[in-house]
């Protein structure tokens, strides 16, 4: 806990071009808040909990909850969708949410305990409606021994009671042989709840699936844009080189447009293009004409060499997009009512150390800019080192994040 205090204070003299982030949270390895000791010992006996095997990556706050994800990349990842208390210790034990139990399910488990169990987990969304929204990609150990438990499914709790309000499996005709659901954006309308739609990108597969929640429905939506870019498939993060090939990822939604629709900002985590179409074709792709419609999908610009983003969210507040910066250890950022060039696209804090690997941000409706950072390279390709932190979570007021810079 000393260490981790110390390291929260340090914050206050790391340099940048605005002002900085707070450090809010930190860990070396994550637990979680268990039953009993006795149940954890067994969980850790049976290989259920593998203490090292746990890399938070998502996150979303809404009141005094923070929540934070640990997708099931490896084996014995005990709880996959988690919180953690705003003004808790900044080194505290993960609460699953709802519950460990609906959290706590076996690798090689062959179907879904309840329909309120959570399998895993990459991102999340907080919607006005007091709503969070789950991504649950049904799969367990996958860089391992992968198992599909069930298939993905978007799972819908109601914040207020902790309930399960609705569990929507996707339909075969939204998936492709590579399909991976990782990321989530909700479109929803505090005055009009009942009639949200989620958007979830393919990364794998390069498409995006529109959900209704009205309609009860979803479908796949087909484009180029979606793609990576061949030439922006190279990494190098915490000295670990590595090449991916992911699609469509980051999703960011503006505030409605004078139609009532919004704009939904896009890109492929390997690319540093921007792209962006309106909600409204994807609300009503099963009925428009696809050719015709391929060219209201629009390029918006390009942020610059090495400036692939793994996640993005736009503030309705400053009217600006925000986006993690992998290759570059920090967070970029582009005001929309200016061109999408490189010089309109700074990158607001940098530090190589302390955002080794930015995965996840989101503005709160406070107003505070969250961003999440590990070590998911070291991860995947080597080990972490459980004596030096690894995961941090910290915020900053958007309207300090970009005061001084282009995005002001």
């Amino acid at each position: 806990m000393k260490a981790i205090s110390f390291i929260i204070a340090l914050t206050a003299v790391i340099s940048c071009k605005a002002a900085t982030p707070q450090l809010r949270f930190a860990w070396k390895e994550v637990d979680f808040t268990w039953d009993s000791p006795e149940q954890r010992e067994t969980a850790i006996k049976d290989g259920v909990f593998v203490k090292a095997n746990n890399l938070p990556l998502g996150l979303a706050r809404w009141k005094n909850k923070v929540f934070v994800t640990v997708p099931r990349w490896k084996n014995g990842v005990a709880s996959s969708l988690n919180y953690i208390d705003l003004d808790g210790a900044p080194d505290q034990a993960l609460k699953p949410y709802p519950s460990l139990k609906d959290n706590l399910v076996a690798d090689d488990a062959k179907e879904l305990p309840s329909n309120s169990s959570i399998i895993s987990v990459f991102r999340v969304f907080v919607d006005p409606c007091d709503r969070l929204w789950v991504m649950d990609s049904g799969l367990t150990d996958i860089l391992g021994s992968a198992n599909q438990v069930v298939g993905p499914s978007l799972v819908i709790f109601d914040l207020n009671t902790n309930q399960l309000l609705h569990r929507y499996y996707f339909k075969v005709s939204d998936m492709k042989e590579d399909s991976f659901f990782a990321n989530i954006a909700v479109d929803a309308n505090k005055d009009t709840c009942d009639d949200a739609f989620a958007y979830v990108p393919d990364l794998g597969a390069y498409g995006v699936v529109v959900y209704s929640l009205k309609q009860d429905d979803s479908w796949r939506v087909s484009h180029h844009y979606f793609h990576f870019e061949p030439l922006a498939g190279s990494y190098k993060v915490g000295g670990v080189e590595f090449h991916w090939t992911d699609g469509v990822f980051a999703l960011a939604l503006s505030e409605p447009r004078e139609n009532g629709y919004r704009t939904m900002f896009f890109h492929a985590f390997s690319s540093t293009k921007e792209f962006c179409v309106s909600t409204e074709l994807l609300r009503n792709y099963t009925h428009i004409d696809k050719n015709e419609a391929f060219h209201d999908f629009k390029l918006l610009g390009d942020r610059g060499e090495r400036t692939q983003s793994s996640a993005s969210f736009y503030d309705e507040n400053t009217h600006v997009l925000f986006y993690t910066q992998v290759n570059r250890d920090g967070v970029g950022c582009w005001n929309s009512n200016k061109p999408y060039t490189p010089e309109n696209n700074p990158l607001i804090f940098s530090d190589p150390e302390m955002y080794e690997f930015l995965n996840d941000l989101k503005v709160d409706n406070e107003g505070t800019l969250w961003f999440l950072s590990d070590k998911l390279p070291r991860f995947i390709y080597k080990s972490l080192d459980p004596n030096e932190v690894n995961f941090r979570i910290f915020s900053i007021k958007a309207t300090d994040a970009i005061a001084g810079t282009a995005c002001a």
